[in-house]
């Protein structure tokens, strides 16, 4: 057998090459002989014929205890699963008897009530699920639950549409949802009565075997199904109505039907004290003839606190059912029939823990074509404290994921990105293709398509969110100048104010999206605002910019600090704004990170104002070539002067008022970003990829007095052949104070004040290198130090004398 398995392997390999000719592979051929047959099934019609009518056909066999704990303990990763299983059948069932009743009269009433009720014994450690469906006959028992994923589901749907797309909404398809109670119960029982059958009740312990038997009390439910859990000893944190509740709301609050739970309370009244009545009466008759002789008013008194019986205080216990989904399915309904109130008082569903700032906007609609779903998102008035925590936490997620109005799941990598994690809301599908658990989707595609379609709706809502602000800020200007007393007016800027408060809360997760999201890199960069040395304090879009720019301008000019107030008072802006550019403001950590994404915008590129190679439109280049060959003999100075502090020293026309400015290299990190990485919380030893990747440049500008000043000091030490240390100092100074003024730190601190000391010596005409005189002795202090010297020898022959006394005191 073994000698001809591998004959088989080696044939069909060989079987996988291509050969004209047999002998290519070294094989020759007696004459007469054929070839072996490379197909070991290949086989003559006669004779697949014969092996067809010789073949036994046998079935599967099944280790049922095996195949029961594979259902139950691999198929779940909730406990709490069971109960969402039990409501969804439960509702299959009610909506089974609605769809037959449309048809057969007179199987519901028309006072009853379709419900789901669940309530729980902590004592006999029970949990029962009710319901007022169409309930089972003895062989929907045996089938449905007897028959591991048999699903009466399905039956009923191929019955009722004929293996036709339905509109009845079940969601049980695969006859496995039930045994998820055997995650929680040793012992099943379920009692169901069907309209055609008797009342029967059904029993199993999750092994090979299950009991069916009618039902000695008759029909008691009149019809529907009672399913009751026996707990295991690790599942009775279930008998909590709080737990039972919570497990409701989270899966099962948007199920058509009520759903109702038996509670119990506590409650305080006053009742008729008969014990005390008959203690009365006893006093009454053992009062003496004394006591009888009263007054005709005191009479009358006695008689009314007679007639009326001492109360007592006593506490009973009062159940109820109380229903725990009031709210409705919203999402389900059109848009045009739901009230602004209405929305807001299901954004509390929504997101119950932070619904009390409100909704910015919302959005509803209807998607169809390859999945159909329906989806109704909310945009939050203020974002959550740890929304932007979240960003990393790849498993949460605003956004809830409902089949039939049935929760699957609110963790998700690919419905929402994580960048829209401010979106709160729901979705929800009738197609959507689920595993056999119904907690994950079976197909990631699917995931993918909703969330392309749900990230589009979103951003299309933002792009007009963000249009109608910036029309009716530009309706605002014009309605002001002509009446600014005009109610439009009001009513235009606070249109425009909507889309600023959503960028002043979640502005920051669109710039995530920038760097994040390549596929929607251009509409993302529509929705950014930042404010601009001409915007007065406003911020305003990209767009906005770019209309705003002069005709000679050719980039879009950006600067990033630690700060708007440092920004602002920049020296890099100088000369740009003086040729009446427009210079964007980044001041978030994050904005270092979104210019690197967003190199150009519209075909026009960014460019840094605090980076080397700053181009300025019209500049006049032979003037800057001729000043460069001027100043040549400074700039060389300097450079030998700082050596490896900087890379190099240039002259510059960015700068009119101030003398220098320390610049990074075009490709280089800006001093922001190098701030930022070095405060980095996972940041090692990073010197050394900041002194290779970040360059930096002395410019300075040879208008400036100071640095006239210098080029002739320079001059003169040059020509004498003579070195000047203050001279130095002041040009090491004049360095560490432009890199302090870009945002820089300075190297060595201690060198820095050194540096610092004798340049204010020199100002005040004093000797650098003079000694610092000693603090003199006080003589007072040295008097006291005696006198206190004196003072404990005295104390000290005290005590001598003491201790010599000490005996003969004993002795008396």
């Amino acid at each position: 057998m073994m000698a001809w398995r591998l004959i088989t392997v080696f044939v069909l390999t060989l079987g996988s090459l291509s050969v004209a000719d047999p002998s290519a592979l070294g094989l020759q051929y007696e004459e007469g002989n054929a070839p072996m047959n490379t197909d070991p099934l290949e086989m003559s019609p006669e004779e697949r014929a014969e092996l067809e009518a010789g073949q036994e056909k046998i079935g599967f066999q099944a280790e049922v205890n095996r195949l029961m704990d594979i259902i139950i303990n691999s198929l779940y990763t909730n406990r709490d699963i069971f109960l969402r299983e039990l409501i969804s059948n439960a509702a299959d069932a009610i909506d089974k008897i609605r769809f037959r009743s449309l048809t057969e009269k007179g199987l519901i009433e028309e006072d009853e009530e379709l419900d789901v009720r669940i309530s729980f014994d902590k004592e006999a450690k029970t949990i029962t699920v009710t319901d007022k469906g169409i309930g089972m006959t003895k062989d929907d028992l045996k089938n449905n639950l007897g028959i591991v994923a048999k699903s009466g589901t399905t039956d009923f749907l191929n019955a009722a549409t004929g293996n036709k797309e339905d509109n009845l909404s079940l969601i049980g398809q695969f006859g496995v949802g039930f045994y998820s109670v055997y995650l929680v119960a040793d012992k099943v029982t379920v009692i169901s009565k069907n309209p055609n059958d008797e009342q029967y009740i059904w029993e199993s312990t999750a092994n090979d075997v299950f009991s069916i038997a009618k039902d000695p009390r008759g029909n008691t439910l009149g019809r529907g199904t009672s399913i009751i859990l026996q707990l295991k000893e690790d599942a009775e944190e279930f008998l909590n109505e709080k737990e039972i509740e919570d497990i409701v709301t989270r899966y099962s609050q948007f199920i058509n039907f009520p759903i109702k739970l038996k509670t119990s309370r506590k409650e305080t009244k006053m009742v008729p004290d008969e014990d005390a009545e008959d203690s009365s009466e006893d006093d009454d008759t053992e009062q003496s003839d004394d006591d009888m002789e009263v007054s005709e008013e005191e009479d009358e008194d006695s008689a009314d606190k007679k007639d009326e019986p001492k109360m007592k205080e006593v506490t009973e216990y009062i159940e109820e059912w109380k229903t725990m989904n009031a709210a409705k399915p919203l999402w389900t309904r059109d848009p045009k029939d739901i009230t602004d109130e209405e929305y807001e008082e299901f954004y509390k569903t929504v997101n119950p823990k932070n619904y009390a700032d409100g909704i910015l906007d919302k959005i509803h609609f209807l998607a169809e074509g390859e999945i159909s779903f329906r989806a109704l998102l909310y945009i939050p008035n203020k974002a959550d404290n740890d929304q932007y925590a979240e960003l990393f936490d790849m498993k949460k997620s605003g956004i809830k994921l409902y089949v039939r109005r049935v929760l699957i799941s609110d963790e998700f990598e690919d419905l929402l990105p994580k960048y829209l994690s401010f979106i709160k809301g729901v979705v929800d599908s009738d197609d959507l293709p689920l595993n056999v658990s119904r907690e994950t989707l079976s197909q990631s595609r699917v995931l993918r398509v909703i969330g392309k379609k749900l990230t589009r709706k979103v951003l299309d809502s933002l792009r007009k969110m963000s249009q109608a602000a910036e029309e009716t800020d530009a309706a605002s200007e014009e309605d002001s100048e002509k009446s600014e007393d005009d109610e439009d007016v009001e009513d235009v800027n606070d249109e425009a104010a909507k889309y600023d408060s959503f960028w002043e809360e979640h502005g920051k997760g669109i710039k995530f999206g920038v760097i994040d999201d390549r596929k929607n890199k251009g509409k993302l960069i529509k929705l950014l605002r930042y404010q601009t040395s001409a915007s007065e304090g406003k911020a305003i879009s990209i767009e906005t910019y770019v209309e705003r720019m002069k005709e000679d301008q050719k980039f879009i000019y950006y600067i990033s600090g630690e700060s708007l107030a440092k920004v602002e008072n920049s020296p890099f802006l100088e000369k740009v704004t003086k040729k009446g550019y427009e210079v964007i403001y980044m001041t978030e950590p994050i904005d270092e990170y979104v210019v690197q994404s967003m190199t150009e915008f519209d075909g026009i590129e960014l460019s840094s104002v605090t980076k080397d190679g700053l181009k300025l439109g019209s500049e006049d280049k032979k003037t800057l070539k001729k000043m460069k060959e001027e100043f040549k003999p400074l700039t060389e100075w300097m450079k030998d002067v700082y050596g490896s502090r900087v890379n190099k020293v240039q002259v510059t026309n960015r700068l009119t008022k101030t003398p220098c400015a320390v610049v990074s290299a075009q490709y280089g990190y800006s001093s922001n970003l190098a701030r930022i990485l070095k405060g980095a919380t996972l940041a090692a030893d990073n010197s050394n990829l900041m002194n290779s990747a970040n360059q930096r440049i002395l410019e300075i500008n040879p208008y400036h007095p100071i640095i006239k000043e210098m080029f002739n000091k320079v001059q003169a030490l040059q020509d004498e052949g003579e070195e000047d240390k203050s001279l130095e100092d002041l040009s090491l100074l004049l360095l560490d104070s432009a890199a302090l003024q870009a945002g820089f730190t300075v190297d060595d601190y201690a060198e820095f004040s050194g540096r610092m000391h004798r340049v204010v010596s020199t100002g005040l005409d004093l000797d650098p290198d003079a000694e610092v005189p000693e603090e003199p002795e006080d003589e007072e202090e040295e008097e006291e130090e005696e006198e206190d010297t004196e003072e404990v020898e005295q104390e000290d022959d005290v005590e001598e004398a003491t201790d010599d006394e000490s005996p003969a005191h004993e002795e008396l």
